[in-house]
């Protein structure tokens, strides 16, 4: 399926081996990991096309369905289900309706879904006219072809996925390399840098980022010097924290961002990316919030500029009882996503090996 901007395989858990181990070689083997093409599977290749979904019942009580998000390295013998993916959320609740998990209404259909990397709800709404998934419609998707039906997706209580922390160093600002930047775990631990205090403007292309190893190698010592004061790892081969690099908004938006994926820029931009950012626009003090032009007539809508396009995400906020201060409590956007095939994924023998030649 296309989740969002990105696509992958999705499973039932019934039919993959609970056994981890077992499960991440039949998982490499599907893409066709680990090989820089990944000619002999399903992956395309690049980081957005080599992600997997495991989809099963529920196992609580306030959910309909949950779900496994499983990062399939491309070049490398990795699986990693540390991070998320707001993208390939996108497609969990159609699949569930289409596989008969969850019974379709008319007109839409709202899914409560377990996303078991961060034990975190997230409920998402899907038309369903007559009874059917619509995956045609009006809404365009910055960075994906053509339009699409709508699937709102409303995050509950995203706040400290990983760290348990909106701010996981206690402080609104830290310094690395005497840089100042800010660390939040919003959805997805993420490290924000203004691109200035790397030497970039914000507004480069995909191809002008990946193409300065200088810069890549700088960025990644950024970010791995913020999982150490995030309390998380700092091996270059894990998905969190993620780093992006921010700008003053030129096209209308709230802020310009180029949010890294590995080593490499993403085309467009993660949904769950997305969340924290407008996150630490509303947070005092984040480098972020010093940069951020909100509208005034929708402050909580943060419209986000990437190589793609834009993205809109809006934060949702309660004011605290006993100090009044408004909390960060949820996140919402619009997203799409459609099935592009079904049927049986072939792997070859050797690669479920435990030490396959």
């Amino acid at each position: 399926m296309r989740g969002g901007s990105s696509k992958g395989l999705f499973f039932f858990a019934k039919d993959l081996p609970a056994d981890p181990a077992a499960r991440d070689r039949m998982l490499l083997a599907a893409m066709g990991s680990p090989d820089a093409r990944q000619i002999d599977g399903m992956g395309g290749g690049n980081d957005h096309c080599s992600k997997v979904v495991i989809v099963a019942p529920s196992s609580q009580p306030d959910a309909d369905v949950e779900y496994l998000f499983a990062q399939v390295s491309v070049a490398r013998d990795l699986v990693d289900v540390l991070p998320n993916s707001g993208n390939m959320l996108a497609g969990v609740a159609p699949f569930a309706i289409e596989s008969g998990l969850v019974k379709a209404a008319s007109p839409v259909t709202k899914v409560r879904i377990l996303n078991t990397n961060s034990q975190k709800v997230v409920e998402a709404t899907v038309h369903t006219p007559g009874g059917k998934v619509a995956y045609e419609g009006d809404f365009a998707l910055d960075g994906v072809p053509g339009k699409s039906s709508p699937i709102a997706l409303q995050f509950f209580d995203p706040t400290g996925t990983r760290t348990g922390r909106l701010l996981p160093t206690g402080s609104a600002q830290d310094r690395i390399f005497g840089m100042p930047v800010t660390c939040i775990d919003f959805s997805i631990p993420i490290v924000f840098i203004k691109a200035s205090s790397l030497g970039k403007t914000g507004y480069e292309s995909k191809r002008e980022l990946d193409g300065d190893s200088a810069f890549l190698q700088r960025l990644e010592q950024v970010r791995a010097a913020a999982a150490q004061m995030m309390g998380l790892s700092d091996a270059p081969d894990l998905g969190i924290p993620k780093i992006a690099i921010i700008a003053p908004p030129r096209e209308g938006g709230a802020i310009a961002s180029r949010y890294f994926v590995s080593s490499n820029c993403h085309p467009v931009f993660a949904a769950t990316g997305a969340m924290a950012l407008a996150a630490a626009c509303h947070t005092p003090d984040t480098v972020a919030e010093e940069l951020a032009v909100l509208d005034q007539n929708e402050p909580h809508r943060i419209l986000i500029e990437h190589p793609s396009g834009r993205m809109s995400c809006n934060v949702v906020a309660s004011a605290d009882p006993w100090t009044g201060i408004p909390k960060l409590v949820g996140a919402a956007l619009l997203t799409s996503a459609r099935p592009l095939l079904a049927g049986d994924v072939f792997v070859a023998d050797h690669c479920l090996k435990n030490n396959p030649k």
